[in-house]
């Protein structure tokens, strides 16, 4: 059984009116028309009008009779004081789709918008988008010829706004959806996925916001490159129109720090030979990136405050107040909770900045995009020593292996990793990096870090941890270290497949589908263990 066709539109005022001067049946009227479409057989029309309207709501009504006999009309009087209030209107169209029976078991809708208002249109637009009109959206229009009189008929488009089901659109918004977030990793692959979604989010609050946004974590872990991405992001999106001005706190003090950020007057203090604009009044209408916030002193953050929440601030020696609109981008390696409590950050303007906070991990806590970064910065060497410089396959893995082990700290980050791909690149011959420049550079690290042969794990405390003394007499002291060793991996790795990959990381590379997770579970299973047993270390021996 084919269902019922039901058309809901706005009586026109303008345009469904009858000139005396014409032929109503030669004159294009859209509410008439949409019931004259031949391949268009409306069942029913659900005509809504105001109170000023009833007269013509009657005379429209009967021509649709005449024209088209098969349509029934029912009638609406609305309420409207105003149609061009937009509240009053959504208001009123809205009462009536929840009051109205629809059902889409029997019936399908389509939504006249062609008359009424352009706040009406607009109106049952939303309505339709949101599904309280379920149906689709019904334009109806005169052709150039038509405009003769020939046709009163005209044209019709039916518009549906299920998105989902135009998947060249779709794929349009998934495609710069994942553009945007490969701009703010910078093209790198990465395959964390607890980083993934981080990212994910940032670029979903750099575009929808200019609320401050504080990005938390170790030195090295890249906030100053995503905050330049983040401004660049949304210069790209013309979402701004000023500079990227940065600054790190850490490097100015005193009467210098609120010279820097706020300016000062000529003649404010010894040596201000000349009227100064500040950082805060060159990020108008930009963004202001502030590194390292925790080092500013608490008069600089009280003026700060200030600057954010009123866009206005004053200079060093100046009665008078400025006035700049910036979104603030802060980075800190403190913890400003901590700070707050030690009387060093004002917690006002913690409050203030802590809206959309995002802490980025070090690279010990991304070991999985430890390979990607490792092209990243093999390209970013070519692209400033203006040569290209390769790993062999034993090279690279010989690093990654090293790269990846729990017992590797990068305790500097990506600072480190990319002072370790400079240095071999450099001592690269014949533009190939070698297993010799890798130990090399391995020795080098561990030197820095001040690790020895072996990061000192007491393996026999280890298996205390989850054997019994004699499940442990029963192993051989090879299989003792060996167990001993998966077990100190596992417990510095996130999952169980985590730890998989680390540990098979040479042998993974030579398989065409590596199950790291389940050699590993098999492995344990041969002591009559498993991951929740060996992934948590006690809190007490």
């Amino acid at each position: 059984m084919s269902k019922k066709l039901v058309v809901i539109g706005l009586l026109g005022t303008k345009l469904d009116h009858v000139s005396r001067r014409k032929d109503r049946w030669q004159q294009w009227r859209p509410t008439v028309a949409a019931c004259q479409q031949p391949d268009l057989l409306v069942d029913r029309l659900e005509l809504l009008f105001d109170r000023q309207s009833t007269a013509l709501a009657d005379r429209v009504a009967a021509d649709i009779e005449s024209v088209s006999p098969e349509t029934s009309v029912q009638l609406h009087r609305l309420v409207m004081d105003d149609p061009w209030d937009f509240e009053d209107v959504y208001a009123t169209l809205y009462s009536f789709a929840r009051d109205y029976p629809f059902d889409t078991d029997r019936e399908d809708y389509l939504i006249h918008i062609t008359t009424g208002s352009h706040v009406s249109q607009i109106c049952l637009f939303l309505l339709t988008e949101s599904r309280h009109f379920p149906g689709c959206l019904l334009q109806t229009s005169p052709t150039g010829r038509q405009r003769g009189h020939s046709d009163p008929a005209g044209m019709h488009r039916v518009i549906d706004l299920d998105l989902s089901r135009y998947d060249q659109l779709a794929k349009r918004f998934q495609q710069e959806h994942r553009e945007s977030q490969s701009f703010l990793k910078a093209g790198i692959e990465t395959l964390d996925p607890d980083f993934n979604a981080l990212i994910e989010r940032i670029e979903q609050v750099t575009l929808a916001t200019t609320s401050p946004i504080l990005l938390t974590g170790p030195t090295g872990a890249g906030k100053t490159q995503l905050a330049k991405r983040i401004f660049q992001l949304k210069r790209n999106r013309e979402l701004v129109a000023g500079d990227l001005v940065e600054v790190n706190c850490a490097t100015i003090r005193g009467d210098q720090a609120m010279s820097t950020l706020f300016g000062h007057k000529k003649g404010a203090f010894t040596g201000a030979t000349s009227d100064r604009p500040g950082l805060l009044k060159a990020a108008d209408g930009g963004v202001l990136f502030l590194d390292e916030i925790g080092e500013l002193g608490l008069d600089e953050q009280a003026m700060l405050l200030r600057a954010i929440e009123e866009k206005r601030f004053q200079s060093v020696g100046s009665d008078d107040s400025t006035a700049s609109d910036f979104q603030l981008i802060a980075g800190t390696n403190r913890d400003l909770i901590a700070e707050v409590r030690a009387g060093k950050f004002r917690e006002d303007l913690l409050t203030r900045i802590n809206l959309w906070t995002f802490m980025l991990p070090g690279l010990a806590e991304r070991r999985d995009d430890i390979d990607p970064n490792l092209d990243f910065e093999l390209a970013r060497f070519a692209e400033s020593a203006g040569r290209k410089v390769s790993m062999n396959r034993e090279s690279r893995t010989r690093f990654l292996a090293f790269a990846a082990d729990p017992s590797t700290p990068w305790r500097g980050n990506f600072r480190d990793l990319n002072a370790a791909v400079t240095r071999m690149a450099t001592l690269a011959s014949g533009g190939r990096i070698g297993v010799e420049q890798v130990d090399e550079e391995i020795a080098r690290l561990r030197h820095d870090w001040g690790l020895g042969a072996s990061d000192g794990a007491d393996h026999h405390a280890l298996l205390e941890d989850v054997l019994q003394p004699d499940q442990i007499d029963a192993i051989d002291h090879f299989d003792r270290v060996q167990l001993a060793e998966v077990i100190r991996v596992c417990r510095r790795s996130k999952s169980l497949s985590a730890a998989g990959r680390s540990l098979f990381q040479v042998s993974r590379l030579a398989k065409q589908r590596p199950n790291d997770a389940d050699r590993l579970r098999k492995y344990l299973q041969k002591f009559g263990l498993h991951w929740d047993a060996v992934s948590t270390e006690p809190t007490a021996r």
